[in-house]
């Protein structure tokens, strides 16, 4: 390996539904230019709505030039031209540079406003709450209140946070956040 490999971040546009088809390109892409000479690994940064992006490492820039001007490269081109668009192409040499060029990547999303988490969190808390009281209450008339009050915090505590509280998150999640808020930094990164 040189002392200066090249790191090439390919930035593409999903047509929406074919997320899984460009997962499963990405992937297949990576595993064809790990045969050629000077693959140092690769990777692609997942997100279901955003920019999607194949990351991927040659030990110079001619053997990525190499991979990029090749007739099987061509070929995973087209083969994405039904389901996705290239939007950008950047390129970088060594790791130090693609460190330090990473100061200008967005902020964190900002967290939504507290009369919107109190929206949500009572659109999951007050449904199993009214069901206990209405449902199981009559029949735990005669148990302790303390009793009485701790099963009914297990038992909307469990619903609300295994099942409730997911399901609304995602629901609510482009109400949350602003759309391009909602995207950022959920990227599931793998690496080849």
């Amino acid at each position: 390996m040189t002392s200066n490999p090249v790191t090439v971040t390919v930035a593409y546009h999903v047509v929406p539904g074919h997320e899984a088809d460009f997962h499963s390109w990405g992937w297949a892409m990576l595993g064809a230019s790990a045969q050629q000479p000077g693959f140092l690994g690769g990777g692609v940064l997942v997100d279901g709505e955003a920019e999607w992006h194949v990351v991927y490492r040659f030990a110079s820039e001619g053997t990525a030039r190499a991979w990029e001007d090749s007739v099987p490269r061509k070929q995973w081109d087209i083969r994405a031209e039904g389901f996705a668009r290239q939007t950008g192409r950047r390129s970088v040499r060594g790791a130090k540079v693609w460190f330090d060029s990473q100061t200008d990547r967005p902020a964190a999303p900002v967290p939504p406003s507290k009369w919107k988490l109190w929206f949500v969190n009572m659109s999951a808390v007050f449904p199993p709450v009214l069901l206990f009281n209405l449902i199981v209450l009559p029949y735990l008339g005669g148990l302790n209140p303390f009793i009485r009050t701790l099963l009914l915090c297990l038992c909307v505590t469990a619903i609300v946070t295994w099942i409730l509280m997911p399901r609304l998150q995602r629901f609510f999640r482009k109400w949350l956040y602003p759309p391009l808020q909602a995207l950022r930094g959920r990227h599931k990164r793998r690496t080849a």
